[in-house]
Order: structure tokens, then C-alpha cells, then sequence
């Protein structure tokens, strides 16, 4: 899916908010700037969420504990060491979505049964979306 400008991803973000169920994780892949965190934010603002969305990098993770369904959103760039993974909690989201970017720091088979999105920065503005769909995940992905 060719993403034309922030709005596009922004848009994807919203239509990939009514898709999500409790329990659910999704990843998002790409280099710095691809526009990870605009999906994101796209998605927090379809459910309700009216604040500013920063990067978690940070924090490393971000919770909107009132939002419906609840989201975390984890930003994994600066774990130095997979066994720090175990700290953030992450396994333990409850009825919650889990949004996680920069997943590969988590290493290979984390979140098994997640939505796999990857942002490739193809122009000046445009982006590429790929998607690696599980079983959990068929019908309703692409969103509408």
C-alpha cells in the first residue's frame, strides 16, 4: 500500500483503530522517519484519545489506559539487550493493544500472532506499507 502523505498514514491509523481487539499487538517496522509514530497517532486519535502522541523512545512505553480497548505503546530503539524486554512488562497488557516500534530489538518470534507492519520511506513524502498478517488477523486486515 503506497502511502502519498501524512495524512494517508495518518488515515491508515485510523481505519486500523476499528480493527483492533483487546489482546491484540501490532508492530511497526522502518527506519527513523518512516512514520511509525503518525500511524500510531492516527490510531489513538480514532479512539479517542485528543492529547499529542509523542515517540515513546524515551519512555520506552506510553499507556492510554483510557482509551477502549486500553493501548500501550511500546518504542523499542533504545533497548541495548533482548533481556531487557522482560522489565517493560509487556507480556502482561491485560484486555489492552499492544503497539510496538521497532520490534526486531524484541528479537525473532516475538508476538508470534501479531500484525507485522512495516514503513519503507520511498520520496520525499511517500511511504510504503507492507503488512505480515497472522490467522487473528484475516478479514480484517487491509482495514477499511
Amino acid at each position: 500500500m503506497i502511502l502519498k502523505d501524512e495524512a494517508a498514514t495518518l488515515a491508515v491509523g485510523e481505519r486500523l483503530a476499528r480493527q483492533l481487539r483487546p489482546g491484540d499487538v501490532v508492530t511497526l517496522a522502518g527506519d527513523l522517519g518512516a512514520g511509525k509514530t503518525t500511524l500510531v497517532r492516527g490510531m489513538l486519535h480514532a479512539l479517542g484519545h485528543d492529547g499529542e502522541v509523542p515517540s515513546p523512545s524515551f519512555a520506552i512505553v506510553q499507556p492510554y489506559e483510557d482509551l477502549a480497548p486500553p493501548v500501550w505503546h511500546a518504542d523499542l530503539y533504545r533497548l541495548e539487550d533482548r533481556s531487557e524486554l522482560a522489565e517493560l512488562g509487556l507480556d502482561s497488557t491485560g484486555d489492552g493493544v499492544l503497539v510496538v516500534e521497532w520490534p526486531e530489538r524484541a528479537g525473532e518470534g516475538a508476538w508470534p500472532e501479531a500484525l507485522r507492519l512495516t514503513l519503507e520511506i520511498t520520496g520525499p513524502k511517500r511511504r510504503r506499507l507492507t503488512a505480515g498478517v497472522p490467522a487473528a488477523w484475516e478479514g480484517r486486515w487491509p482495514p477499511r
